[in-house]
């Protein structure tokens, strides 16, 4: 399996009172608290899981 591109995305945004779908989801791109930044394969489903807590994370150039 070959790895694609890459992005970084760090967490800006706490996850306290959000709903599971919300929490979960940052759990699965690797983030649980402000400041975390996790390197993750760039591709749709990871697109998506972005777009889903965008006012909770950023892209990191």
């Amino acid at each position: 399996m070959s790895e694609g591109k890459k992005i970084t995305v760090e967490q800006v945004g706490s996850a306290i009172g959000r709903r599971a779908e919300q929490r979960q989801t940052l759990i699965g791109l690797g983030l649980n608290r402000i400041g975390r930044r996790a390197t993750v394969v760039d591709t749709p489903a990871v697109r998506g899981m972005i777009a889903k807590v965008a006012h909770l994370v950023r892209v990191v150039e």
